[in-house]
């Protein structure tokens, strides 16, 4: 029997110069220096609960292997999903972020496809996602020499519960004005192809290598037969969301572990032989791939994300521009 159980994981804060200095809602933390990211379940996410306390996601990856990420994941020493919080206030770089084969080029283990979920967006926020029809990387990058590259981007207004799936190879950037949960590959590989003026390095030589103008970017489309909770569902990730007033129940395969994180209100997980962990807005608790069973319980209300990866033959999901 393993000897994991689920994980509190406390946030690393990430300043940004373009992020912001009160993380209210989501947090009760007003800073001095710009916050743009709290990074969920990095590797050097510390544990705050339980005999591991004070260790790192990390560490225990590297541990126990397979016990914690799941015979789905690529990588048996790598937890697998990076899960953040964004609060951007002024627009982000443009950047793009290689495929797996690319980022292997560079030593890197994988490249970077995410989606973000939208919690809270100011009326006219928006992001750009890809270049706008018709242009080439030669026009976009004689547009980046030449101060202008915002005006070739495809830029899209987004609203609350919207959710965006951003495909390796796409040039993108967000906008101020919004809070994201985003669900990636647990890769920081970024190339910084364009930033307003602002004196930081840019990586236009490799940043247009591994831009794709075919990207399946855009937000994600949902029918009739869609499963209500899931959000996002493809080859690198699952993305669900709920709202719980009792408890729920939960199994966890050997395939992949859970992480789950709270968006609202405050509640309880549960697993046979461990403390109870309570946990709130904006925590993330990851349930290992070992751990068969376990349930949340709501203080009157919570709502959570949950995060894992996907099983069986996965397809990219429908997306639209607009």
């Amino acid at each position: 029997m393993s000897e994991l159980y689920p994980f509190l994981l406390l946030p690393i804060f990430d300043e940004r110069p373009w992020g912001v200095r009160d993380l209210r809602p989501i947090y009760t933390k007003i800073v001095k220096e710009p916050i743009g990211e709290s990074w969920l379940t990095w590797g050097d996410s510390c544990i705050a609960n339980g005999p591991f306390a004070g260790r790192t996601l990390g560490e225990i990856a590297k541990q126990y292997r397979r016990d914690l990420v799941g015979s789905a994941a690529v990588y048996e020493d790598r937890f697998p999903l990076l899960v953040k919080f964004l609060f951007p206030a002024e627009k982000l770089s443009v950047q793009v972020h290689p495929d797996d084969a690319g980022a292997q080029r560079v030593g890197q283990p994988c490249g970077k496809t995410e989606c973000w979920y939208v919690l809270q967006a100011d009326r006219g926020a928006q992001v750009a996602l890809g270049l706008k029809p018709g242009t080439t990387l030669e026009e976009f990058e004689s547009s980046i020499r030449e101060n202008r590259a915002e005006a070739l981007l495809n830029w899209i207004s987004v609203h609350s519960g919207d959710m965006l799936y951003v495909t390796a190879g796409t040039v993108h950037t967000i906008g101020g004005g919004m809070i994201l949960v985003e669900t990636q590959q647990t890769s920081d590989i970024t190339y910084r192809l364009y930033d307003y003026g602002r004196p930081r390095e840019l990586h236009i030589k490799d940043g247009i290598a591994a831009i794709k103008l075919d990207s399946r970017a855009g937000k994600v489309v949902h029918n009739s037969e869609s499963d209500p909770h899931v959000l996002v569902r493809s080859p690198f990730f699952q993305v669900e969301k709920m709202k719980l007033r009792e408890p729920l129940q939960a199994s966890v395969s050997r395939e992949s572990p859970h992480v789950v994180v709270a968006i609202e209100g405050a509640g309880i997980i549960e697993s046979a032989g461990m403390e109870p962990i309570s946990f709130t807005k904006g925590e993330a608790v990851v349930v290992p791939a070992s751990v068969p069973a376990y349930t949340v319980r709501p203080q009157w209300e919570l709502d959570i994300m949950r995060m894992s990866l996907p099983t069986g033959d996965v397809k990219e999901p429908q997306t639209a521009l607009g």
